[in-house]
């Protein structure tokens, strides 16, 4: 069965859905042009508090870890099997771009920059019957920290956490999808 995960318009303050999507859908509205003109004007502004605010009030978003009535861990109908883990401010984006779609323990689902342009968003599987979600944000923490030489966004670890929808033409999204 795909999984499925709720999508919330802007603003972040706007803890309910909208509808349950797929990976497929987020892909679609990723390299659509929907946040396109969003994106640019977020990359122009220079000061970091205006970039966190447009961010906050003009990008739609998801919770890839899973399906909520309302956001927050109370909210939460089921979990999807995803985890996305994020990537900030790094030195070269395509270099850890093209690293993650070889990784050989991860299978990524769907992959994309993030609104700013420095960044990346890696959406992988997880078995919740190993072990539960904060577990296996864990185990990958450590994994891209030793693997990849950097540590991935520790807020990752709410299962309700919110990833805004930039615009990527070249996301990445599994050819099974």
């Amino acid at each position: 069965m795909e999984s499925s995960f709720s999508f919330f318009r802007a603003p972040i303050l706007n803890l309910y859905p909208e509808a349950d999507w797929t990976l497929a859908d987020a892909w679609r509205y990723i390299t659509g042009p929907e946040a396109q003109e969003t994106t640019w004007a977020l990359r122009a502004l220079s000061d970091k508090s205006r970039r966190r605010a447009f961010k906050s009030a003009r990008f739609d978003y998801v919770t890839f870890s899973g399906r909520f009535t309302k956001r927050g861990q109370q909210g939460l109908i089921a979990h999807s099997g995803l985890l996305c883990i994020d990537f900030d401010h790094l030195t070269d984006v395509e270099e850890l771009f093209q690293r993650l779609l070889q990784d050989e323990y991860f299978d990524t689902q769907l992959l994309f920059r993030s609104p700013s342009g420095d960044g990346l968003k890696w959406v992988v599987p997880i078995d919740l019957e190993e072990a539960p979600h904060e577990q296996w944000f864990d185990s990958i923490y450590w994994y891209c920290r030793k693997t990849y030489g950097m540590a991935p966004d520790d807020q990752c670890k709410d299962v309700a956490r919110a990833c805004f929808l930039p615009h990527d033409p070249n996301a990445f999204l599994h050819p099974d999808l």
